[in-house]
């Protein structure tokens, strides 16, 4: 009788500091870490709506921003192009946006081009929580860097600007997997520090 081994099995992979990833590369993705988690908490959002509006919850505020957004990059303001910029399905979208009509947060107008279709505008109550949301992430920066010196805001505001900018860059490249483009799938990645 001959004794056969069994296959050897797959070890997960271990997270590895590549040798070519500098201390500095490690400290970016650490501090990003810190960031993600400290932005997840939404402290902006919430301070602007214990000021401005008492009962909105943080995804009104993220309808209007992005309604904001798609306005200033020339686009006609819809629940489609809405729930697309947000990546929900447009039946959410629908909802979000007619709970913040009611709320006399957005209004709609009908669309020059086609009577048939609504386009998404900003009340005055609207335009004033976004300005409430400005001021107080301009106060929480200014607070943050309030011991730096003008050369050293304005590199940062360059470098981080430029950091994002590629941030952007690979999620405009993703794929409807929602995976980025050439990254391997998630079950393949391994996670770093």
């Amino acid at each position: 009788m001959t004794k056969t081994t069994p296959p050897a099995m797959s070890q997960p992979q271990q997270p590895t500091d590549r040798p070519e990833h500098g201390d500095s590369i490690i400290d970016i993705g650490q501090t990003l870490t810190r960031m993600r988690f400290l932005i997840g908490r939404r402290i902006v959002g919430r301070i602007a709506i214990a000021n401005i509006a008492p009962g909105l919850e943080l995804t009104d505020l993220d309808v209007l921003d992005v309604s904001r957004r798609i306005a200033q990059a020339g686009g006609e303001v819809t629940v489609g192009a809405i729930a697309d910029a947000m990546r929900i399905d447009p039946s959410r979208g629908s909802r979000l946006v007619a709970d913040l009509v009611t709320r006399g947060i957005l209004r709609r107008d009908a669309s020059q081009e086609d009577g048939r279709r609504s386009l998404i505008a900003p009340t005055e109550l609207g335009e004033t929580l976004l300005r409430e949301i400005r001021s107080v992430k301009h106060g929480l920066i200014e607070q943050m860097t309030d011991d730096w010196s003008a050369e050293d805001r304005q590199d940062f505001a360059r470098l981080f600007a430029r950091f994002v900018d590629g941030f952007e860059d690979v999620y405009q490249a993703t794929d409807k997997t929602g995976e980025p483009a050439g990254l391997p799938p998630a079950s393949d990645k391994i996670i770093a520090r």
